[in-house]
């Protein structure tokens, strides 16, 4: 029978390698990210930020949540994909100052553009995984994300202020630049 010691250990091993594989997927996302938004000259930040608004318009610090990085990060990218006249400011009736952001018909075109291989890279990690594999890997990483902010609520309100994942930080010119 383990001991409560030995559970620790394999506990600690079991969440080092989760960590170190979603930050490898991390890197290959962000690969695959900007080779596919290149030609629709944008960036992976950029289509990120636009893809979370293509449903409704959505403040700032609501993308930031939904996408779990800092509400700054994504004001720089906001700006200047407004500035690029990709996306624009609208009230929000909500709030006065909390403005909406949402795509315009160029925005929403860039976006339409990285289709095509989008469905070409899905289609391709769905034969290689098989359906049932695909739609369980997409399962497990929705269920670890919503798991991981439940218990580490507590522990990281106090230090994500200035963290985020990489994807919008890490590389200024990922920001300005497509």
């Amino acid at each position: 029978m383990p001991t409560d010691e030995t559970l620790a250990s394999t506990h600690q091993d079991l969440l080092s390698r989760t960590a170190l594989t979603v930050f490898r997927l991390n890197g290959q996302f962000l690969t695959a990210s900007e080779e596919l938004a290149k030609p629709a000259g944008l960036t992976a930040a950029w289509w990120q930020v636009l893809g979370a608004v293509l449903r409704e318009p959505l403040p700032v610090a609501g993308i930031a949540r939904t996408m779990g990085i800092t509400r700054q990060s994504v004001q720089r990218v906001a700006d200047l994909l407004v500035r690029k006249e990709l996306a624009e400011y609208v009230p929000n009736p909500a709030h006065r100052r909390a403005k909406l952001l949402r795509p315009t018909e160029a925005g929403r075109a860039a976006v339409a553009r990285i289709e095509p291989g989008h469905a070409e890279l899905a289609a391709r990690l769905a034969d290689a995984l098989g359906e049932d594999g695909f739609a369980e890997t997409a399962r497990v990483l929705e269920r670890l994300a919503t798991v991981l902010d439940d218990v580490t609520d507590d522990v990281t309100d106090d230090v994500t202020d200035g963290v985020t994942n990489g994807f919008m930080d890490g590389d200024p010119a990922s920001v300005t630049e497509p």
